[in-house]
């Protein structure tokens, strides 16, 4: 099964994306702010990510962006969670290289329609 790749720096909202995609049958790697999301998606080599907008060390545009600059990571699909849903927001999202931009608050089947969707798009 796909390994999926979480940054986010709410515990609560961490704990709830990774027990719903485990719960679906991904194996789930979780990392607590964008540095730490870098450092795992280049040691692990995740199928996808998902990652908060607004973390501290790291914004996830930025990790996005140091993700896709990797040789062995630039196809991987980055998918963005966040409550800012401007339209500035879902620009800057996938100017940094996301696949789509998700809006919080998500119903978990929703989140594992999503998920399943883009996996399925990248062969993965």
């Amino acid at each position: 099964m796909a390994k999926i790749l979480i940054a986010e720096d709410e515990p609560d909202i961490r704990e709830l994306v990774a027990f719903t995609l485990r719960f679906a049958g991904y194996e789930v790697v979780v990392a607590h702010n964008g540095e730490e999301a870098v450092q795992l998606a280049v040691r692990e080599l995740p199928d996808m990510a998902l990652m908060d907008v607004r973390m501290p060390r790291m914004t996830g545009y930025d990790a996005c962006r140091a993700i896709k600059a990797h040789p062995d990571l630039k196809d991987m699909p980055v998918v963005f969670l966040s409550a800012k849903g401007q339209e500035a927001e879902i620009e800057d999202g996938l100017e940094a290289g996301a696949e789509e931009y998700l809006l919080k608050p998500f119903a978990p089947d929703q989140l594992i329609e999503r998920v399943r969707a883009i996996l399925v798009r990248f062969g993965k």
